[in-house]
C-alpha cells in the first residue's frame, strides 16, 4: 500500500479539496498541518528533491504580505530563502503531496494528486 502525506492548511479551499481527492480515492495520507508544525530545512530540501527543483522560490506563495516585508523577490540565496520558509511556513505553498518519499506534486489545482495516484514506482 502506497504512503501519502500533505502539506495541508485546513482553511485553504484547493488544500481541502486535494486532500478529499485522496479520501476519495481510498487512500488516508499523513495529514500535516504545516502551519502548526513547520518542516524543517531539511524537510524542505527533501521535498524540493521530491518534487524534481531546486529553487525555494518554486515552493513559495509570493503574494503573501511577509514576502513583501522580508523583500524576498531580491533575495538570490537559497540557505536564506529555505530560512525563510521555516521561520515563516505561510510562505510554503500548498498543498504539497508526497507519495512513498519517492515522488511529490505541488497539487495546484488538486488534480495534479492525480498524478500520484496513478504513479507506479520501480518496486511493485
Amino acid at each position: 500500500m502506497a504512503r501519502f502525506e500533505i502539506l495541508h492548511n485546513p482553511r485553504c479551499s484547493k488544500s481541502r479539496q486535494a486532500l478529499q481527492r485522496l479520501y476519495d480515492a481510498g487512500v488516508e495520507p499523513v495529514v500535516v498541518d504545516y502551519l502548526a508544525a513547520p518542516p524543517s530545512r531539511a524537510n524542505l530540501e527533501r521535498i524540493l528533491r521530491l518534487l524534481g527543483i531546486d529553487d525555494p522560490r518554486a515552493i513559495m506563495r509570493t503574494g503573501e504580505a511577509i514576502y513583501r516585508e522580508l523583500d524576498l523577490a531580491h533575495v538570490t540565496d537559497r540557505a536564506r530563502l529555505l530560512a525563510a520558509l521555516t521561520a515563516h511556513p505561510i510562505l510554503i505553498e500548498r498543498p504539497i503531496v508526497i507519495r512513498d518519499d519517492t515522488r511529490a506534486v505541488v497539487a495546484r489545482p488538486p488534480e495534479r494528486v492525480d498524478e500520484l495516484l496513478g504513479f507506479r514506482d520501480a518496486l511493485r
